[in-house]
């Protein structure tokens, strides 16, 4: 049945045809046909290398209309920070208590933020946090003292990008069940924000080629003229 579904999403997507966004973006949300309301994702192929450090992309961008999915947030703190961690909603808080948690596979968070005086502690995960993308980083925003503002941009929506070896970034932009104009918003949002992080060492056409794909559905080219300049 899945294939049956599939392959009729797949007959109304012509692959060798760009989409304007707002085109697309009702493909996609046609297309998404499961009994689940389907994250919207959007795949960017830029013109870099990430295995040089001057050619890595890599950030955060707050999404105008959330994502539609609510991150668990981990925070290593200690005193006034950790209670203002748990007053602004962080799902764990902690410190040694934490971090033993954490090197026993217990990782109940899907982003991670410490105060600059915990990253000694927080360094011993380097290992584990690292491969799964979980690792503070004061470039981004997750080592910081103020937590509270963390916290609520990680609800709010925020999202997190990062090319992977072949150059591309994907990041999920929304649900299925959003209104057109609100994923529009949200893609904008997510290409100028990539955009924004072109890197020094990035030579010759940046954005390459971009796509948008429902969890279960085909996958419909931008165009990426849409997003010039």
């Amino acid at each position: 049945m899945a294939n049956k579904r599939l392959k009729a999403a797949q007959a109304k997507v012509n692959g060798d045809q760009a989409y304007g966004l707002d085109e697309a973006i009702a493909l996609v949300k046609g297309n998404a046909t499961a009994k689940f309301d389907e994250t919207i994702e959007i795949s960017l192929n830029l013109g870099i290398d990430p295995r040089h450090a001057d050619q890595m992309v890599r950030g955060f961008v707050s999404l105008p209309n959330g994502t539609g999915k609510t991150l668990r947030v981990g925070v290593f703190a200690r005193g006034a920070k950790a209670e203002e961690a748990q007053a602004a909603g962080a799902d764990v808080v902690g410190a040694e208590d934490l971090m033993e948690k954490v090197q026993a596979g217990e990782i109940a968070f899907d982003r991670c933020i410490a105060t600059p005086d915990m990253m000694a502690l927080v360094g011993r995960l380097g290992k584990i946090l690292g491969p799964r993308g979980l690792m503070p980083n004061p470039k981004l925003g997750t080592v910081t003292m103020d937590v509270k503002g963390a916290i609520e941009a990680v609800k709010a929506g925020q999202v997190e990008y990062r090319a992977e070896k072949a150059g591309i970034v994907h990041a999920g932009v929304g649900k299925a069940s959003f209104d057109a104009a609100k994923l529009a918003e949200n893609v904008r949002a997510f290409v100028d924000a990539v955009q924004k992080a072109r890197p020094s060492g990035a030579k010759g056409t940046y954005l390459k080629k971009a796509g948008l794909s429902s969890t279960m559905g085909p996958g419909v080219t931008l165009d990426v003229s849409a997003f010039a300049g």
